[in-house]
């Protein structure tokens, strides 16, 4: 199988011994579909500990980075569609939850904050049944007190902390420099 289209991301755990390989991510040098992530692999010991969520949580990052939203290849698993969605769950309501509700935000700027292609917020609203026609238009309806239950959850969730990643899109590295 032929590996050089993709660019492939190693995620280490760090202890007194050593760094120890978690699992990995490979990502299409070019996408003409915007694919933030083809392959995902956490690795059997380290699964069930958040590390799913975080190394798609570090794709978006990458996404951001890079200026354009970004979605996963598809087709999904149906592990990855449950990954997915919960992720865009969390990362939709904990953004709304931070917001006043006096905002007018328009999808393409949730999109802009958060990494996530308009397709899979979309799709994510309409799941959790947040999408209303309003006045001849689509709007997003944010029901407070379901927003209020989930953020009372203080879910823990392991997510790349953009302040401490250290990542130069490829296309604005100087040519002849090390990936």
């Amino acid at each position: 199988y032929d590996v050089d289209p993709f660019h492939f991301y190693v995620i280490t755990e760090v202890d007194d011994e050593g760094a120890h390989i978690v699992g990995y991510f490979s990502k299409e040098k070019v996408s003409a579909e915007d694919y933030n992530l083809a392959c995902i692999l956490t690795f059997p010991q380290y699964q069930k500990c958040g590390y799913g969520k975080f190394i798609i949580s570090l794709s978006y990052e990458l996404s951001k980075r890079e200026g354009k939203p970004g979605s996963p290849e598809k087709p999904l698993s149906d592990l990855g569609k449950i990954s997915y969605r919960s992720y865009w769950t969390h990362v939709l309501l904990t953004l709304f939850g931070s917001q006043t509700g006096e905002e007018n935000v328009q999808i393409k700027d949730i999109s802009n904050m958060t990494g996530i292609k308009t397709e899979d917020i979309i799709s994510t609203l309409q799941s959790l049944n947040m999408i209303r026609f309003w006045k001849g238009q689509h709007v997003v309806f944010v029901m407070q007190d379901f927003l209020k239950k989930y953020m009372a959850q203080k879910k823990k969730i392991r997510l790349c902390d953009s302040k401490c990643l250290t990542w130069t899109p490829h296309a604005e590295r100087k040519k002849g420099g090390s990936d």
